[in-house]
């Protein structure tokens, strides 16, 4: 049973965790690393921000039909 773990390790759980994939034990592991690590910290806060920023936007995208419509007259354009 091993609780250090190193940065690369610790990074990989951090991304696990952030959706929702690492084990109970994983996520033991990493915040003991954290309380030592300050580049880990700073990595799992980015990580942190990062995922709260995907999702609290609203991105909207054009439809199928409308793609087409706009790429065509791109390649309109593009001919002249």
């Amino acid at each position: 049973m091993k609780l250090k773990i190193k940065c690369n390790e610790s990074n990989h759980i951090c991304d696990k965790s952030q959706y929702k994939e690492a084990s109970l034990w994983e996520k033991i592991k990493l915040n003991i690393h954290l309380l030592y690590c300050d580049f880990c910290r700073k990595y799992t806060a980015n990580n942190q921000r990062l995922t709260k920023t995907i999702k609290s936007t609203t991105i909207k995208t054009l439809c199928e039909e409308d793609k087409k419509v706009l790429k065509e007259k791109l390649l309109q354009e593009m001919k002249k």
